[in-house]
């Protein structure tokens, strides 16, 4: 933290001449087959009990970059934070397969006991990457990821985040609570060195979203919809944070494309197709979350 903190000083800003579009997006475990040396996975391998085979792994590379290269009009999103990558080999088949973006990677391994971490996608001829480093919360959890990129001759601060899961209970309500106190201290550390500071969080929060890390921003209160649906519920467990600075110049919006979709027999309406249900799997799945985009206007618009 001494080291994030002396690094913030150097990153101070105006704001950006274009329009920047940031993607979040829970992938719903994008593990490699083989066996990671650092967190084993064994349920994701082709022995394993999910039979995570080369061929379902590249198709699951496959469906994610489809819904990034087609989550914007004519583009992509400038930055993408990832939730539930496992590792650096899954970053490369991501790039790999999106060869007409000049995309780069910002990752670091965590201690998560099932191997999933966040990561960046960054567009490398619109945003060059300042600082990135890790920080690790909480014990035996993803890491957090903040990363400073100038664009257009403005600074963004941006902290990926993927809060502990509801399932431990009481447990997760203490963890989430002490990771969000982590998020605040960060914020706080950028705004006392520029009141200014333009800060993204974006991530999934594992609950519906409220205005819990002053003094940043929660966009997704006011908005329609969802991104995860169980028992019939659409909710926003993916989510935007921002600084004061940029909430007169973002939007916040779920990409919710009628192909991410399929219908809900037993709830009604529609619910996100995902890779797995239970242990059944699914080639056309995305993923049981769907994206939310960021879109960050100049502030003369």
């Amino acid at each position: 933290m001494r080291c994030f903190l002396l690094a913030i000083g150097l990153f101070l800003s105006g704001l950006c001449s274009a329009q920047i579009i940031i993607m979040s997006y829970n992938v719903e475990n994008l593990f490699h087959p083989s066996v990671d040396s650092i967190n084993p996975d064994l349920e994701y391998t082709p022995t394993g009990s999910r039979r995570w085979s080369y061929t379902r792994y590249y198709r699951k590379v496959e469906q994610v970059t489809r819904v990034i290269a087609n989550s914007v009009k004519d583009g992509c999103p400038a930055i993408v934070a990832l939730n539930e990558v496992e590792d650096i080999r899954c970053l490369e088949d991501l790039c790999r397969k999106m060869p007409h973006y000049p995309y780069r990677f910002i990752h670091f391994d965590s201690h998560d006991h099932r191997g999933i971490d966040v990561a960046f996608l960054y567009d490398s001829t619109r945003c060059r990457l300042l600082h990135a480093n890790s920080i690790s919360p909480i014990a035996d959890s993803r890491d957090l990821i903040y990363a400073a990129f100038n664009v257009n001759t403005d600074t963004l601060h941006l902290i990926a985040c993927h809060l502990p899961s509801q399932l431990s209970g009481a447990t997760a309500i203490k963890q989430r609570d002490s990771v969000k106190s982590v998020i605040r201290h960060i914020a706080d550390s950028l705004l006392t060195v520029s009141a200014q500071a333009k800060i993204v969080v974006c991530g999934d929060m594992n609950m519906s979203p409220q205005n819990d890390i002053p003094p940043l921003t929660n966009l997704m209160l006011s908005l329609p919809g969802g991104t995860h649906k169980y028992h019939g519920m659409w909710t926003y467990l993916d989510q935007f944070y921002v600084s004061e600075a940029l909430t007169s110049s973002v939007k916040a919006n779920v990409f919710d494309a009628p192909w991410l979709q399929e219908e809900d027999t037993k709830f009604l309406g529609t619910r996100p197709i995902r890779t797995f249900i239970g242990f059944r799997y699914n080639r056309n799945g995305f993923s049981d979350h769907l994206p939310i985009l960021l879109t960050l206007f100049p502030d003369n618009l």
